[in-house]
């Protein structure tokens, strides 16, 4: 399929699929010029908020991609660009459903997408695919394994969340914030050192409060969920850092 027809037939792509609306995606595929724009993008590499995609052939591992921009800040998937910011163009109309099938299918809960398409260099067509930060996370991918797995956008890379981060995210999404109760000395510890700079790794805490690892992930969990910590990745690993 040459360019020119693919950029026509991204322009018809319908929003109904079976009849169903898709609410979860929002489209603008009338094929804006952005030539420079895109340029620009691309000029910034891959890094936390953005992600170059070439082939979109594996719904569940775009979900991942999404996954990870929505437990972090949100991002954008660019779709027909490779690694190397070489503009390719998509391939052809299915690409676009393989991501709703990703959002919708394969996120849970599914998410809600901005797809936008732009003419760029060579008449090549470029999809741009924005996700916000989840309200509510964490967001999690259905695995082929039928597990759920959460993801999280560190520099140009999608890396598995820790379990103890999840259900910090878990407890702080039932609890919506929580409310604060009296600390007992093992929480006191735990706010103190994640206070020192660059915070402190959840094995250090379970040594200083002589605590058991079992013991010290609640305790995490309850803070986080109060918003008295956050969790916050150092290259290697996530410390626990406090948040006033």
């Amino acid at each position: 399929m040459s360019t020119k027809s693919l950029t026509a037939s991204l322009l018809t792509i319908s929003p109904i699929r079976n009849n169903q609306p898709l609410p979860h995606v929002v489209k603008d595929l009338r094929g804006i010029k952005g030539k420079y724009y895109i340029a620009s993008l691309i000029e910034e590499g891959e890094h936390e908020h953005q992600d170059f995609k070439f082939a979109v052939s594996d719904a569940r591992k775009i979900a991942r991609s999404l996954s990870a921009f929505a437990n972090n800040d949100g991002g954008r998937l660019l779709i027909g660009v490779k690694d190397n910011g070489v503009i390719a163009g998509v391939r052809n109309e299915e690409d676009i459903y393989v991501v709703e099938q990703a959002a919708e299918m394969y996120c849970v809960p599914s998410q809600q997408l901005r797809v936008t398409a732009f003419r760029t260099e060579g008449g090549h067509t470029v999809m741009r695919v924005e996700i916000d930060r989840a309200p509510s996370r964490p967001v999690q991918v259905k695995e082929s394994d039928g597990r759920l797995k959460a993801y999280y956008r560190v520099r140009d890379e999608n890396i598995a969340a820790p379990q103890l981060l999840v259900r910090a995210w878990q407890r702080a999404a039932r609890q919506n914030g929580g409310s604060l109760i009296s600390l007992d000395g093992h929480s006191r510890t735990l706010l103190t050192l994640a206070a020192a700079d660059g915070g402190v790794k959840i094995e250090d805490f379970m040594v200083s409060a002589h605590a058991s690892r079992a013991m010290a992930e609640e305790i995490a969990v309850s803070l986080y969920s109060m918003g008295l910590i956050d969790f916050a990745y150092d290259g290697t690993t996530f410390n626990i850092v406090a948040t006033t």
